[in-house]
């Protein structure tokens, strides 16, 4: 699925599994908090996946999360047996990670300090 969201974009893919349309709608009220948060997000793109390494009924579900971001992307991913819970878990981690680096570059804005440089220059 690939969703125009306020001129940002939103991909949302299922890897071993099936993408219901409850799902997706879910992934992008969630993801949709990033988006109102920060306003620099050029994309995001959320993978989910079914893992069925375990064997027998049991599966665990991975959710990957990547922003492109104006600077460094963003990546994440979640392990849960729970597909609703991981992308929950995804969301917040993802939101942590924005937090994070905002109040870093709001602090390093307000750290301003002299420059010495090493070199006899005339007074003026």
């Amino acid at each position: 699925m690939h969703t125009e969201t306020n001129s940002h974009d939103l991909i949302i893919t299922g890897i071993h599994m099936e993408l219901t349309d409850a799902l997706k709608q879910m992934v992008h009220d969630k993801v949709e908090k990033l988006f109102r948060h920060e306003e620099r997000i050029i994309r995001v793109k959320v993978d989910l996946e079914c893992d069925h390494s375990k064997g027998g009924k049991e599966h665990e579900f991975i959710a990957k999360g990547h922003i492109v971001i104006n600077g460094p992307d963003l990546n994440v991913s979640v392990r849960n047996s729970d597909c609703h819970k991981a992308v929950d878990l995804l969301v917040d981690k993802l939101d942590r990670m924005l937090r994070r680096r905002s109040r870093l570059k709001r602090v390093k804005r307000k750290d301003k300090h002299e420059v010495e440089i090493p070199a006899n220059l005339p007074k003026v």
